[in-house]
């Protein structure tokens, strides 16, 4: 991780190296929080916050789950967040806002801790590697299902889900693949580690629903998106594993992983083993808007202000 100047602390600019936690936060303990990874793209006329709204819409209804009521209002958060890209003059950046529950009680009982929220940038490439974006990656089924639901709420991008995507990450890690998928209980796909999948099947856009344990990707939504505006056809409907082995194309979405082809799974090749002519047209169009080349039509893109605040 590349270091930048500052961090944005419930409504403070602190240096990088003054952002702490006292070790016993409740979320150290607990992994009581919520957050949201987005990404500032450069583009041909500056800096730009793709879908930061929605964005923020999601880490509030994420912490609405979860009880925890943040303590800032969602304008707030979307200044800071243009404040702090400005302040640290990034041309592009990742961004991590995070909710947790802080210093004051120890327990499973959470009501007595504070809700804080910070927020940091930083630069960050292509998630699975520069080269993915066109050759694919090699993926594997993991052993680790999904959380079922009304275990944990999969609609929640909260901390301690992930302890689940950490199993599935370096589970694949260790047999050698880039990515692990994950099925739902039912034995349905669910998603990758930190990524939505959709598979290609006689030109039909297929994507698991909201039923199979899946995080409402925002890179997810924008893919249907895109697509319905292209006319390919969009399925959401379970998706049983072998359909992957079977499709034409098959590609993960994520704010970090944007959309990536995959190569193989499970040591078996997707389609002709390399980015499939839908996966590249979507592409083209995504990466079209976010780099400024072709027209914002659906308003995705948030300018970053000339940033005219005190700084510390």
């Amino acid at each position: 991780m590349t270091p930048t100047k500052y961090i944005w602390m419930n409504g403070k600019l602190v240096k990088w190296e003054d952002a702490k936690i006292h070790v016993l936060s409740h979320v150290v303990h607990y992994g009581s929080s919520v957050f949201e990874g987005m990404r500032v793209y450069k583009t041909s006329d500056g800096p730009a916050c793709f879908r930061m709204n929605d964005h923020t819409e999601r880490l509030f209804n994420s912490a609405k789950i979860y009880r925890m009521d943040i303590p800032f209002t969602k304008e707030e958060v979307n200044k800071a967040i243009l404040d702090l890209v400005g302040a640290n003059n990034m041309e592009a950046c990742y961004v991590r806002p995070v909710v947790y529950r802080g210093y004051g009680t120890l327990g499973v009982d959470p009501s007595q801790c504070p809700i804080d929220i910070a927020i940091a940038v930083w630069p960050w490439g292509q998630y699975l590697g520069e080269e993915a974006l066109e050759n694919g990656v090699s993926v594997c089924f993991s052993s680790w299902n999904r959380i079922a639901p009304n275990t944990m709420p999969a609609m929640a991008k909260a901390g301690a889900n992930y302890m689940n995507s950490q199993l599935i990450k370096l589970e694949a890690i260790s047999h050698g693949y880039a990515e692990g998928i994950a099925l739902d209980v039912s034995g349905h796909v669910s998603e990758g580690s930190g990524e939505n999948i959709f598979l290609v099947r006689k030109g039909a856009l297929i994507t698991p629903t909201f039923a199979a344990s899946i995080l409402p990707g925002i890179t997810r939504s924008s893919v249907i998106r895109l697509a319905q505006d292209m006319d390919i056809k969009v399925i959401e409907q379970n998706v049983p594993r072998e359909a992957l082995y079977l499709a034409d194309e098959v590609f993960f979405t994520g704010s970090a992983a944007e959309i990536t082809p995959i190569s193989q799974i499970d040591n078996i090749q997707v389609g002709n083993g390399k980015r499939g002519p839908i996966t590249k047209k979507l592409q083209d169009a995504f990466f079209g808007i976010i780099e400024g080349r072709t027209e914002d039509k659906y308003n995705w893109l948030t300018p970053i202000p000339e940033y005219k605040g005190v700084t510390v």
